[in-house]
């Protein structure tokens, strides 16, 4: 028997390279189910511990839609969306960068928790692709570790 996938996106259908978008350059998600529900993943991620984890240390809270920010290292964007519970989706320029990506983190009920997932776009190669894909896979390595720790008590 074989699974039925939806068809492919609009911005997925391309002659070029597997995460090459025709209008946003390259691109690259990654996600993990974690054993936590999506309100514990979401205030995690929206305080000062998680924000340090995934975007960088000293950013202002609460957030916000239209909210510039600038972490401690430097990398400044703007909160373009928010959607409490859902997403956020931001630009991100670190210092090195001439211009922005655009990095969006959503959080989505699953069957034994919630799915956490990063996406980056806007990306100028696939090397940077690929490096964002590890930064990534790091990220919510480190989500689900500060989020499962043997205590059982997440910290902010």
């Amino acid at each position: 028997m074989t699974e039925s996938k939806p068809p492919p996106s609009h911005a997925a259908v391309s002659a070029g390279p597997v995460g090459k978008t025709r209008d946003a350059g390259w691109q690259i998600g990654v996600s993990r189910t974690i054993a936590v529900d999506v309100e514990t993943a979401w205030s995690y991620l929206t305080a000062p511990r998680g924000l340090a984890t995934w975007l960088g240390e000293d950013v202002a809270i609460p957030l916000f839609k239209d909210q510039r920010y600038r972490t401690a290292d430097g990398t400044s964007g703007t909160i373009r969306s928010f959607r409490e519970f859902d997403r956020i989706r931001l630009t991100w320029q670190p210092v090195n960068r001439p211009d922005h990506a655009t990095v969006q983190v959503t959080v989505a009920p699953a069957k034994s928790g919630c799915t956490v997932r990063f996406h980056t776009e806007r990306l100028y190669s696939s090397d940077e692709r690929e490096q964002m894909r590890a930064h990534w896979r790091r990220v919510v390595h480190d989500i689900e570790a500060d989020l499962t720790n043997p205590q059982g008590t997440v910290t902010g």
